[in-house]
């Protein structure tokens, strides 16, 4: 199983969000020395968040990101806000290896089935949930739509793999949401990687049995920051190097 460093930027700095509001916010300094530090610790694929454009719904930190994949040696992706298909391949000509779809999945399914029939596995749709009803628009919009009927929607337009955040768990060291995320898996058959609550090692060995389900990896944020999860032994455990 695959751990995703998590970077969330806003203003040109990486931050963290306490359940996704914008007033709740912890600036952790510049967004490229934290992408060195997590690859330092082991880090094999890097989750950047642009939380301006999450706001704005085009790119606005692309300048920052492309910072961070000249400094690093490992993969990147990248949500936040992307919603046209001009974006997506600006994007993706800037160096990110995978462009994260969210809000527009939900508003415009075609536009992802276009992009995954360019582009392939490069297209990842991060569905963000509370109560198991989609979220949209920067986490402040409800998309009066339940997580498996997008999931299966999805499925069904090409998409390979599903982030699956949520979001009354995001921020809060809580623990993740183990369950809803392997039935997601299960009942979507696309591969999910797990998002939101992950507090300490626990969590990490609670997703690894849901393998076999099709989860594929978990991304790290507040704990790696905050210290509750060491996240090179996070990435011995999950690869099964150590117990």
């Amino acid at each position: 199983m695959l751990i995703f460093p998590a970077i969330d930027i806003r203003g040109g700095k990486a931050v963290r969000l306490y359940k996704g509001d914008f007033s709740q916010e912890t600036v952790f300094g510049e967004p490229e020395e934290m992408a060195a530090k997590w690859e330092s610790l082991g880090g094999q694929y890097l989750h950047l968040v642009d939380l301006d454009g999450a706001r704005a719904g085009k790119s606005m930190n692309l300048d920052v990101v492309k910072k961070i994949i000249a400094r690093v040696n490992i993969p990147v992706e990248l949500g936040g806000g992307i919603r046209t298909m001009e974006n997506i391949d600006e994007v993706l000509a800037a160096g990110v290896q995978r462009v994260i779809l969210g809000s527009v999945a939900a508003k415009n399914p075609a536009l992802v089935q276009t992009a995954c029939a360019k582009y392939g596995e490069r297209v990842v749709v991060g569905i963000d949930a509370k109560d198991g009803i989609v979220a949209v628009d920067g986490w402040e919009v409800s998309g009066n739509v339940e997580v498996g009927v997008l999931a299966k929607k999805m499925a069904q337009v090409g998409v390979k793999t599903i982030i699956y955040t949520d979001i009354s768990r995001d921020g809060t060291l809580t623990g993740v949401n183990v369950e809803a995320t392997a039935k997601l898996a299960r009942e979507s058959g696309v591969k999910v990687v797990a998002s939101g609550g992950v507090k300490s090692l626990e969590d990490i060995k609670a997703l690894l049995p849901y393998e076999k389900d099709g989860i594929e990896g978990v991304i790290v944020g507040k704990s790696i920051y905050t210290g509750s999860l060491d996240l090179s032994v996070a990435i011995k455990v999950a690869s099964g190097a150590e117990g």
